[in-house]
């Protein structure tokens, strides 16, 4: 077919300027690669596909066509070129269908933090941290690892991955010092490791003891006898101290105190106490070479017993003077006071004269003529009255005849006469201490006039109105308590006012005080005035 070959030469044709390079298999044709009309410089950038469309649709022409031929077709292209665009209608190119998109690839998290020592003891070390800053594709747990110091091979110290972040790693030796470190792992495997910066020496920790006491016992601890003691002292100290306790220097008697120990107090118990359980307590506890001390006073009291003695040392006209000693027992506390009291032989009955006297010396008063008397003393502390008092061996006489002015001596006794005194007149004719004053009410309120009194005999007190008896009207009320005189007004209207007069008269005279009193209306401004 003579028709065919034209397109083939212009293929030819334009592939002739790179001919120099290795001939490749003739694709198929691309008729859309190069229009006739165009100049061969802007056909330039076709040329490759041109040459892949050939090779494709003739194979036959593997070989480059010489040059000789190629240049002299050129002119005559132009009308093959028109038809070139049909074929490649006629046969597409199919792209290959698109593999599926990969997965992201997994990111392994960022290492824990702040990873620190909870607690040691001589067999275990306990550890704790925080959770990685950037989790990345997740968490699944954490591996704890461990070596010795000296060391370069790390053992898990967990078979599994744990979630927590805290963990224990039991099972060690006293005395090896180990380099500790925590990995955190995800689906993108182990994240960079963070570790102790100081190795860590297996053994238990020590804390220096420190008795914590409590404020109520930094003093003096008082107790009654008979009464239950139980101080609950804590402390702390790792390991477990050693707690010692003494009273006054020496061992506790274990039968009368008991001592209850645990990890953190130290408990003191009297079941009940007595004056011997007084004293200084020690507590002392011990860790190793340190040691830390505490003293309590507890101090116990009872009542005091009654003085030692107790005399008459004199006694006169109405009056007997009394000594006493203090007692032997004062209860194991001091003294605060004494308590004297007397007692009529005729009756026996006790009465008391002084309480809480301080001194050791009294003389009591106002006793009876005639009479006999018997005198006790008490002793007082802060628990109390002693149950027995003091009793004096010789008992007061009181005369009935007493001294006066002119004391005269008999066998008998004393001579008492009497002096006379001149009664006081205290009559006095009424005069007022507090003057009535004037004063404004207002129309529909109660008011008050007030003034004051004195006169004796008691004056009689009289209310006027503008010189008129006031009397039992029912719209007054006068009161008279102890010279202080008033008169209520109940509810008064403008024709209750004028001049009121409080007047006082007894036998010896009378006297009068006035005011005036205003009743004021009150004025409501009508709607007009308010516009």
């Amino acid at each position: 077919m003579p028709a065919k070959p034209a397109p083939i030469k212009k293929s030819a044709k334009k592939a002739a300027p790179k001919e120099e390079k290795p001939a490749e298999p003739a694709p198929a044709p691309v008729p859309e690669a190069a229009p006739a009309e165009e100049p061969p410089a802007e056909a330039a950038p076709v040329e490759a596909p041109a040459e892949a469309a050939v090779e494709e649709t003739a194979p036959a022409a593997e070989a480059p066509a010489p040059e000789g031929p190629a240049e002299e077709a050129a002119p005559s292209t132009d009308a093959p070129a028109e038809a070139a665009p049909v074929p490649a209608e006629a046969a597409p190119v199919e792209e290959p269908p698109k593999a599926p998109t990969p997965p992201p690839p997994a990111v392994v998290t960022s290492a824990p933090q702040n990873l620190s020592v909870d607690d040691v003891n001589d067999t275990s070390v306990t550890l704790k941290w925080r959770s990685p800053e950037n989790i990345g594709s997740g968490l699944d747990g954490y591996t704890v690892e461990h070596c010795k110091e000296g060391s370069s091979e790390w053992v898990a110290a967990n078979k599994e991955l744990i979630t927590s972040s805290r963990f224990v790693i039991s099972g060690l030796t006293t005395g090896d010092l180990l380099n500790i470190r925590v990995v955190a792992v995800n689906a993108g495997g182990r994240s960079e490791p963070v570790a102790l910066a100081q190795p860590v020496t297996v053994r238990e920790v020590v804390d220096r003891p420190k008795i914590r006491l409590p404020r109520a016992l930094r003093s003096r601890y008082v107790k009654h006898v008979g009464e239950q003691i139980n101080l609950v002292i804590p402390f702390i100290g790792k390991p477990k101290p050693v707690i010692s306790w003494t009273k006054d220097g020496q061992p506790l008697d274990t039968k009368k105190v008991n001592i209850r120990n645990s990890d953190k107090d130290s408990i003191l118990f009297i079941r009940k106490s007595e004056r011997e359980d007084s004293g200084s307590y020690e507590m002392t506890l011990k860790v190793d070479s340190f040691e830390d001390k505490a003293n309590l006073v507890i101090q116990i009291v009872d009542l005091p017993g009654p003085p030692a003695s107790v005399k008459l040392v004199d006694s006169w006209g109405f009056n007997a003077a009394l000594e006493w000693t203090a007692p032997k027992n004062n209860g194991n506390t001091e003294i605060t006071g004494y308590t004297i009291q007397k007692a009529d032989k005729k009756t026996g009955d006790w009465f008391t004269v002084l309480e809480h006297f301080h001194r050791l010396n009294a003389t009591v008063s106002d006793l009876v003529m005639g009479n006999t008397y018997t005198f006790r003393v008490f002793a007082e502390n802060k628990v109390g009255r002693s149950e027995s008092a003091a009793v004096t061996k010789d008992a007061a006489c009181i005369q009935k005849t007493v001294p006066a002015e002119v004391v005269v001596s008999c066998p008998v006794g004393i001579v008492y006469k009497p002096l006379e005194y001149k009664e006081h007149d205290f009559s006095e004719a009424p005069k007022f201490t507090a003057p009535l004053s004037d004063r404004a009410a207002t129309v529909g309120y109660t008011t008050k006039l007030l003034c004051a009194v004195r006169g004796s005999p008691k004056p009689k007190i009289e209310w006027l109105k503008n010189q008129m008896l006031i009397g039992d009207d029912p719209k007054y009320r006068q009161i008279n308590n102890q010279g202080v005189c008033s008169l209520e007004i109940r509810k008064p209207s403008s024709f209750d006012g004028g001049v009121y007069t409080c007047r006082a008269k007894n036998s010896l005279g009378e006297a009068t005080v006035a005011c005036k009193l205003e009743v004021r209306q009150v004025i409501i401004p009508d709607e007009k005035d308010r516009k």
